[in-house]
């Protein structure tokens, strides 16, 4: 027997380490996803037309905004599938407890978060490239990458946020489902529920209200206190529920 105590902050960097190599297939449907969501994007997100005096403007506006929403969508299903079983069973090759294997898959949600958010953004200047030189968009006005460094970082630092808030739903979706199954049913057929009551008890729209709680807030920084606050509730009831489950179940 070992008489070596392995710190948890060594067993966490060991299990992110494994969870990098062993989770491989979760950025090959990142990837595949992203160029799904940049196929949708090429038909553009909102378009503008006039005419006056013979003259007729017409107006096509590209983003990211598509690829950003197919990547949360990723983060939410992956983070999910990292509490089934057949990827819970991995960490049991390690010396290891619930609580570091909790803090590994954080940590892995949180760079594949940042990755996601990077590579969505920066899909947005691929997307101006193939626009110009697949679609006859001539005579162009103005046309360029405006976004200066600052406003590049802020909206890639922001799009992870958002990502990782939203793989930090699906864990807890994962835990509550790891605690027992039926709850894969039950969860799905609250929040539906919740979302058509809503108006009725409080007289507003749960998912506008939603929407501009989080995606209209102009201060950077208190923003980052919303996502902050919202993502460490979902982690730590995802942490408090691992620790009533059994050892191995």
């Amino acid at each position: 027997m070992s008489l070596t105590k392995p710190s948890m902050a060594k067993t966490v960097q060991q299990q992110f380490r494994f969870k990098l190599k062993g989770f491989a297939g979760m950025f090959m449907t990142l990837f595949i996803l992203q160029l799904i969501g940049l196929l949708f994007s090429l038909t553009g997100n909102a378009s503008f037309s006039s005419t006056n005096a013979g003259t007729e403007l017409s107006i096509q506006y590209y983003s990211a905004d598509i690829v950003v929403a197919f990547t949360m969508l990723w983060g939410f299903m992956s983070a999910t599938q990292i509490k089934t079983k057949a990827y819970r069973e991995d960490d049991f090759i390690f010396v290891t407890s619930r609580l570091s294997s909790d803090l590994a898959n954080i940590v892995f949600l949180a760079v594949t978060s940042l990755l996601g958010g990077i590579t969505a953004l920066l899909s947005g200047f691929l997307l101006k490239v193939v626009v110009y030189f697949l679609f006859d968009s001539t005579p162009i006005i103005q046309s360029g990458f405006t976004d200066t460094p600052g406003e590049l970082l802020t909206g890639m630092l922001a799009a992870a946020m958002f990502i990782f808030m939203l793989s930090s739903a699906g864990y807890l979706t994962g835990t509550f489902v790891h605690l027992h199954k039926i709850l894969a049913y039950i969860i799905p057929a609250a929040v539906i529920g919740l979302i058509i009551l809503w108006p009725r008890i409080t007289g507003t729209h749960l998912l506008p209200a939603a929407g501009e709680f989080y995606f209209q807030e102009r201060s950077f920084w208190l923003f980052t206190c919303k996502m902050m606050v919202t993502t460490g509730v979902l982690l730590a009831g995802s942490i408090v529920i691992s620790h009533r489950l059994e050892v191995r179940t």
